[in-house]
């Protein structure tokens, strides 16, 4: 009986996983950032790992956008197929890191001498650790909207290949300014 139980269990499972609708990959794409996927979290170290950053201002980077993948929230709000084609518009509210970037180089830009080295230039790494810090205190979200474009292949629905735009949203660093 264990057997039978768990056997359908399993089915359950495999079934209720199944890809139906356009939506569900791109809920299940959504939920990886939440779940900190390890293919997420292994492009977040790939990325970081190109950066000449201190080891410090590397970790603090992963730990903002670790926050920002977990607490990630979204709403799918339409789905409009044609044939084995579809445009999922989902919106999804993130921390708003764009504008702690920005205010944190305004800020450089009036407080010059906070970053300044023995040699009057700016010191980078003295002040990616300011604008890391500020990152990391940011509290307010803001609402975008993303059209994924979604394909049926061989019955499956699966992501088309995102935009620099619709990843800079999700990452919470999207210029909005110039919208």
């Amino acid at each position: 009986m264990k057997k039978i139980l768990v056997i359908l269990f399993t089915l359950f499972l495999v079934v209720g996983c199944r890809v139906d609708k356009a939506s569900d990959a791109v809920t299940s794409y959504l939920k990886k950032y939440n779940n900190q996927n390890e293919e997420v979290l292994n492009q977040l170290e790939d990325l970081i790992k190109d950066e000449n950053w201190s080891e410090e201002n590397k970790s603090k980077y992963k730990e903002i956008m670790e926050k920002q993948y977990k607490d990630l929230s979204y709403k799918v709000v339409s789905e409009h197929y044609d044939g084995d084609e579809a445009i999922v518009t989902t919106k999804i509210t993130v921390y708003d890191l764009y504008n702690a970037q920005k205010e944190a180089e305004e800020y450089k830009q009036n407080h010059k001498q906070e970053f300044l080295d023995e040699d009057q230039n700016i010191n980078q790494d003295k002040f990616l650790t300011y604008k890391l810090e500020e990152m990391k205190k940011t509290t307010t979200t803001i609402e975008y909207t993303i059209d994924f474009k979604v394909k049926k292949e061989n019955g499956i629905w699966k992501l088309e290949k995102l935009s620099t735009e619709q990843l800079e949203k999700i990452h919470g660093i999207y210029n909005y300014t110039n919208d």
